[in-house]
């Protein structure tokens, strides 16, 4: 693999059961480039390894008044020099090339890990650590995949060297060849504390990252409530706390290196003693003595890759292990199993009951944000990977709705002929709490699963099939779920919304629907082109330059976009004012006519226009019915949406009904100037 043929066409399927698994595999899969950089390192440092015994011919040549042997010794110098200069290079190169290599197959992983799980990844895993993976972490991996082949061409040589040594001046040699393995061993008793010292540095540093990429992705927020000084408190203690790690893992390497330095001295001042005492005896020549002495001061630099290799794995270990973690999650725990073919129909949640009839809206009324949140991820087909239900559902939860069913749900005055049988008072929807067992049985997910069945949670089903058993391309087009807070990437609007599409919604028809008017003149006037025109000026990184309603404006454009087969909208009017916000749920309804759309919301302004409502408590639906049915007939949804305590709502009950009464609704005739006035 070069470097001009990244990125990879299929990254492969790493080992991720663990830090050191994964760099055994990222070695493996890299196994030619390793290959190669062994060979230009081993012709490397076997030519390093012939320069004492040429140096020792050109000696004894000289001693012996030889010429033509001090010129054999000379030609012998060059050829060696050009195979050092030769192998050099070549080993820099494919080194370089396996660094390079490894750490992007790593980054396609995780490119790859993240356009699979979507926005649920910053759930599962801090956004700091992500950042952390994807920029230093995958260095210090690249760093040990390459060394390692340096590492081993070279602990090769010394094997060469040592035994040509034994062979070459035994009496010299064996010396060498005992000293070795004790200079190379030396330090091995302080690696594992080198090493721990090393996590922990790593750890704090790790920390460090994380709270810097949270503050700044928060510093609107906390200018906005004067929290700078805090948290730039928190970031400085955390710094202080990597410097004082850092400093004591570099006292560590440093006694390291010490030990490195000075063991290979004692060894040469010993055979230098040795050697000199043996050549006055006339036992060995003195180009004898040179060839040795040059060939044990030129095993100091293999010797080096020995500490290399150990810092490169110490590093590179927690690097790899929180590079496993990232991506080690899974969307779901399920296979796809079903065709690439985009279904078709209502979208059902068996766990919470929660039914979303196929071309109407529905609006759900959730308590707890968090459940929303954690419900709009269900609906986009991702799954729970540990198996465990919401709060209040689970396998023996029992399901409100059975979807299929073609009677009316309460206060739809007809017009809803796609939703589940509901019973309830004056026909405002069930209590849970309350109903036939008998007339659940079947419909939902109750009952404990016997030996040997599956205790997973039963997927979203959007037409009948189980989104997680769709290839994640046909369940990313089919459904669409829109995060309470949206990213905008940087690049221009036109860039922004240039995303995959049906084509059946354009842009300028998605940003009349999010009310994005003010939003374009805003750009217009920042356009640095003569025309002016919005569509090509640039937003910056996370649209930083807009303000919160206008991003979100924008985000909601970029997903009436794509017009999915199902939209799953959380909070998408949040940051908006009421005016603004009751034309944007118009304009989103209009033009999602006919598809199948959920926004998560407890606004009144929304819920008015929705075909339906589910109020979920407790993580089942436990009401649904139009917006005025629920907020006449159930306490509950009164309190969420109104916001109302229990000594309030006996005589906020009254005016309520005198106000709707004097509100005459006709949703053939509605107009958004009509809503405005009631906003």
């Amino acid at each position: 693999m070069q470097i001009r043929d990244l990125p990879y066409s299929d990254p492969g399927d790493p080992d991720v059961r663990s830090g050191p698994r994964f760099l055994l595999w990222l070695g493996l899969s890299q196994l030619t480039g390793q290959l190669k950089a062994l060979s230009w390192g081993l012709l490397h440092q076997c030519a390093i390894a012939g320069l004492p015994l040429c140096v020792g011919l050109a000696v004894q040549a000289v001693v012996e008044r030889s010429g033509s042997g001090l010129a054999w010794a000379g030609a012998l110098i060059v050829a060696l020099g050009v195979l050092i200069a030769v192998g050099d290079t070549m080993l820099h190169r494919t080194a370089v090339t396996n660094w390079i290599t490894a750490a992007a197959r790593v980054q396609q992983l995780l490119a790859r890990k993240t356009a699979e799980l979507g926005s649920a990844l910053t759930r599962r895993v801090a956004a700091g650590e992500v950042v952390a993976v994807s920029t230093g972490d995958v260095e210090k991996i690249g760093w040990f995949v390459e060394a390692l082949s340096r590492f081993a061409a070279a602990a090769f040589a010394l094997v060469l060297i040592c035994v040509g040594l034994v062979l070459y001046l035994p009496s010299l040699g064996v010396l060498v060849a005992l000293a070795v393995p004790v200079l190379a061993l030396a330090v091995l008793p302080l690696l594992p504390r080198a090493t721990r010292r090393a996590d922990v540095q790593r750890e704090k540093a790790g920390h460090a990252t994380e709270l810097a990429s949270d503050t700044v992705a928060g510093l609107r927020v906390l200018r906005g409530i004067g929290g700078e000084e805090l948290f730039l408190g928190r970031y400085r203690r955390a710094s202080q706390e990597v410097r004082e790690a850092a400093v004591r893992s570099a006292r560590m390497w440093a006694l390291i290196s010490a030990i490195q330095v000075l063991l290979p001295g004692v060894l040469l001042i010993a055979l230098v003693w040795y050697g000199a005492t043996l050549a006055r005896d006339g036992r060995i020549e003195v180009g004898q003595l040179v060839t040795v002495y040059s060939a044990a001061t030129l095993m100091l630099f293999p010797l080096r890759h020995f500490e290399e290799i150990a810092m490169a794995y110490s590093f590179s270990r927690p690097s790899a292990q929180r590079a496993v973690r990232v991506l080690s999650l899974s969307r779901g725990a399920r296979t796809a199993t079903a065709g690439a073919v985009v279904p078709e129909g209502d979208l059902y949640d068996p766990v919470t009951g929660l039914l979303a009839p196929r071309g109407l809206f529905t609006a759900v009324v959730c308590g707890d944000p968090d459940e929303a949140g954690r419900l709009a991820d269900r609906l986009g087909g991702h799954a729970e990977p540990d198996g465990h239900a919401p709060d209040g559902a689970g396998p023996d939860a029992p399901t409100p709705e059975a979807g299929g069913s073609d009677t009316k749900d309460a206060g739809t005055q007809g017009a809803d002929t796609h939703g589940p049988e509901e019973t309830g008072p004056e026909g405002t929807g069930p209590d849970l709490s309350e109903g036939d067992a008998s007339q659940r049985e079947g419909t939902g997910t109750g009952g404990a699963p016997g030996p040997g069945e599956d205790r997973r949670l039963p997927s979203v089903l959007l037409g009948g099939v189980p989104l997680d058993e769709l290839p994640l391309g046909s369940a990313r087009t089919a459904v669409l779920v829109q995060d309470k807070d949206p990213v905008l990437l940087s690049g221009t609007l036109r860039e922004l919304l240039d995303v995959p599409s049906s084509g059946a919604v354009t842009a300028e028809e998605a940003l009349a629907a999010a009310q994005c008017a003010d939003v374009l003149d805003a750009l217009a006037q920042a356009s640095v082109d003569a025309d002016g025109d919005p569509m090509d000026t640039r937003i910056t990184e996370r649209g930083r330059s807009l303000s919160g309603g206008q991003r979100q404006r924008l985000a909601l454009a970029r997903s009436l976009v794509t017009d999915p087969e199902a939209l799953v909208l959380d909070e998408p009017t949040s940051a908006v004012d009421s005016h603004t916000e009751a034309r944007v749920a118009a304009g989103v309804k209009r033009l999602r006519a006919g598809r199948t759309t959920v926004a998560f919301s407890s606004s009144p302004l929304l819920l008015d226009l929705a075909d339906r409502v589910a109020l979920v408590h407790g993580g089942q639906v436990v009401a649904a019915g139009t917006h005025r049915a629920l907020l006449r007939d159930e306490a509950r949804y009164r309190a969420v949406v109104t916001r109302e305590t229990d000594d309030t709502a006996a005589p906020a009950a009254t005016d309520r009904q005198e106000r709707l009464a004097s509100i005459d609704v006709s949703r053939a005739a509605g107009t958004t100037e009509e809503i405005e006035e009631r906003a």
